[in-house]
């Protein structure tokens, strides 16, 4: 029985494909509204996934586990011209890392961060870098793979070592042409032996990931006896001196269903010691769940959009089936008074949709497989093609191409013999 009924659906593709071949143009045409409508859900669901996953990999590269506190200046103090006080302090200080320590349940390790621009050179070799001070948990919160030498380490905080780990790209613009490790960096007036060669990301900048491509990290001891915590500015002719104690501190919790009350209380100590709004809480988990949240929108938003094509592509394949029924009823009477019966007319009918929708599907794949390629090459915008966008708008289409040509295949079956015998 099996035998027969693959024997029946190999006659019926060819006997459809024929039926097809005899009107090549029309039928090509017919599939030019599934092609495209098939490329187009293809190449809008590329775009969107693409124009979202760079966002999303920035705000994951921090962890779903992590809760950041920004310095940051008061914005009424910056608008009313108090920073140019004598003295202009704000922002974490190095008590409200302690009451986290002390007051935080579940938490895995809190990271104190300083940092500011500053010039390096070496070997007759100038850059600016952005020094980091910061304790040897940060290696541990911000993975980079070493390349070269070691981590900081306690000892380096506990003595106040002039040491520093500098990221790849520091090390290659500084010392092209050294061995790096044991070589010595001025930086900000003071000395450090370059003792690790870090892996950087990258990227980094406000509330992205933490670290810099251009980044010297060296203990957080050392930066409070080279650097300490007033920062002397210039602007508009008058000096401007900030005391920030901790420019950020990186609070991770043990686990991920930790982060949002530890949120909620860090936001209540902030709010208890800060009267100013300088110190910014950035939680990356509600973020992340926001930002994947707003892309499953937008691309439900397109392809919403690429999927009226689909539509218009199967009121094409009705129209031209439609037709093809017409034209053929007489080849219907004839085939029903030799005994057809009407599941076979049905069937051929039915078949000869599918093999339109598709061949149309086919060419719409590869056609969206090629246009982000193109909108890659020649707009720079990041694209993304999933297999499942592939796999979904193909038997959306034949999906698609079924049901417009159900009502046609039905009209065929339901012809009445006489009636179609006698048709011109």
């Amino acid at each position: 029985m099996l035998r027969a009924l693959l024997t029946g659906l190999q006659r019926d593709l060819l006997s459809g494909g024929k039926n097809l071949r005899l009107h090549a143009l029309r039928s090509l045409l017919t599939m030019l509204g599934m092609v495209f409508g098939v490329a187009s859900v293809i190449a809008m669901l590329a775009v969107g996934r693409g124009a979202g996953q760079e966002a999303l990999e920035q705000i994951r590269q921090f962890g779903s586990d992590v809760v950041v506190l920004n310095s940051t200046k008061d914005a009424g103090e910056e608008k009313s011209g108090q920073t140019r006080a004598f003295l202009n302090v704000y922002g974490i200080t190095y008590a409200d890392a302690a009451r986290i320590d002390a007051t935080l349940p579940h938490v895995k390790r809190v990271v104190r961060v300083k940092f500011r621009a500053e010039e390096a050179s070496a070997a007759q070799q100038r850059r600016e870098v952005r020094l980091v001070g910061t304790t040897p948990d940060w290696f541990a919160l911000v993975p980079r793979s070493l390349m070269a030498g070691r981590y900081l380490c306690d000892l380096d905080e506990e003595l106040g070592s002039n040491v520093a780990v500098i990221t790849e790209e520091v090390a290659r613009r500084l010392l092209p042409a050294s061995a790096v490790l044991g070589e010595y960096l001025r930086v900000g007036g003071s000395s450090y032996t370059v003792v690790g060669v870090v892996r950087s990301s990258g990227r980094g900048g406000a509330g992205k990931a933490p670290d810099q491509s251009n980044d010297v990290y060296i203990p957080m001891s050392t930066y409070r006896k080279n650097i300490g915590d007033v920062r002397l500015q210039h602007v508009g002719g008058t000096t401007v001196r900030e005391k920030v104690e901790l420019q950020q501190v990186l609070v991770q919790l043990e686990h991920e269903s930790h982060v949002e009350p530890a949120a909620a209380v860090l936001q209540g100590l902030v709010e208890r010691f800060h009267k100013k709004e300088d110190v910014q809480l950035y939680v990356p988990l509600a973020l992340l769940r926001q930002a994947e949240q707003t892309q499953r929108t937008f691309n439900i938003v397109l392809g919403t959009i690429a999927g009226i094509s689909l539509l218009v592509g199967g009121i094409g394949i009705m129209n031209i089936m439609l037709a093809s029924v017409t034209e053929r009823t007489r080849e219907i009477g004839i085939r029903r008074a030799i005994g057809a019966k009407r599941q076979h007319i049905l069937r051929q009918f039915l078949t000869e949709t599918l093999v339109l929708s598709g061949c149309g599907g086919g060419l719409g794949v590869a056609l969206g497989l090629l246009l982000p390629w193109v909108i890659t090459r020649f707009t720079g915008l990041e694209t993304l093609v999933s297999v499942p966008s592939l796999v979904l708008a193909l038997l959306i289409s034949m999906g698609v191409g079924i049901g417009f040509g159900l009502y046609p295949a039905l009209r065929a079956a339901r012809l009445d013999p006489i009636e179609a015998l006698r048709h011109e």
